[in-house]
């Protein structure tokens, strides 16, 4: 299929599995993308209440939102990962039969426009002690330790870290950082993209600079939000309920290893 008559879905900060019921929604809204034909599903971070690559931390919600995946791929509609807050090594092969790619990027062309997403965690550098606690749980000791925790002990951590999440970096969701997005904006701006689309944050937010703009997609959490992209690549938001916030690739097209660090 060629690339510019793809029609994209994009979902954020769904964190299923963090209140009653919310997969059974999570179930729904998929067969609603599903019928909508969706040829791409993108999931810009924090999909479960947290997602690690190893089976070992697992629990049953998970298992059966990644079923939901692996039914997804069978029905030919490619999905990708885009690496969250809540989201620890997601290339492992435990995840091979549900996503076609995962990362801390994903790039795209439609519409003739050149699209990056990522999650957005990083866009504000105030947030130390987040920073720090990302750089630790997702290095490569952390990745070893992960491996060879038993399994009790490994979904007991995952509760731990949504704690531990939830205390690190509420106060930067808690409003908006416009000085960090506008200036993150315009770097990718400058580097050639013409449309961002950040998670993280769940609030909608919008920056434009001629015909290049830079959004936040609302947390499917709150309000089941659904972006969707087709030829034209104009991003269209279609909320599918309304509810107040309260928080709770290697390299794309055009980072080389070089421009990773400055492009962020």
């Amino acid at each position: 299929m060629l690339a510019w008559l793809v029609m994209r879905a994009v979902l954020a900060d769904l964190h299923v599995g963090q209140g009653s019921g919310d997969i059974d929604r999570f179930i729904s809204s998929i067969a609603a993308v599903r019928r909508r034909g969706a040829d791409e599903v993108v999931f810009l971070g924090d999909l479960f209440r947290a997602l690690v690559g190893f089976s070992r931390f697992w629990d049953d919600t998970v298992r059966r939102g990644l079923d939901e995946l692996a039914s997804l791929r069978r029905d030919g509609t490619r999905v990708v990962l885009v690496e969250g807050n809540r989201d620890f090594f997601l290339d492992t092969p435990e995840l091979d039969p549900f996503r076609d790619a995962a990362g801390p990027v994903h790039s795209f062309v439609a519409g003739g426009r050149r699209f990056l997403l990522e999650h957005g965690d990083l866009v504000n550098r105030a947030d130390h002690l987040y920073r720090f606690w990302r750089g630790l749980s997702k290095s490569a000791p952390a990745r070893l330790w992960a491996q060879l925790l038993p399994r009790r002990v490994a979904q007991r951590i995952v509760l731990g870290t949504e704690s531990r999440l939830r205390e690190t970096n509420f106060t930067y969701r808690r409003e908006l950082p416009i000085a960090e997005l506008t200036a993150a904006a315009l770097q990718h701006f400058a580097a050639g993209v013409d449309v961002v689309l950040w998670g993280h944050f769940h609030r909608p937010w919008v920056f434009e600079q001629g015909q290049r703009e830079a959004r936040v997609v609302p947390g499917w959490l709150e309000t089941g939000a659904v972006v969707w992209i087709g030829e034209d690549g104009k991003p269209v938001v279609e909320a599918g309920r309304t509810r107040q916030v309260v928080d709770s690739s290697s390299c794309s097209w055009y980072q080389g290893r070089e421009k990773r660090a400055e492009a962020r």
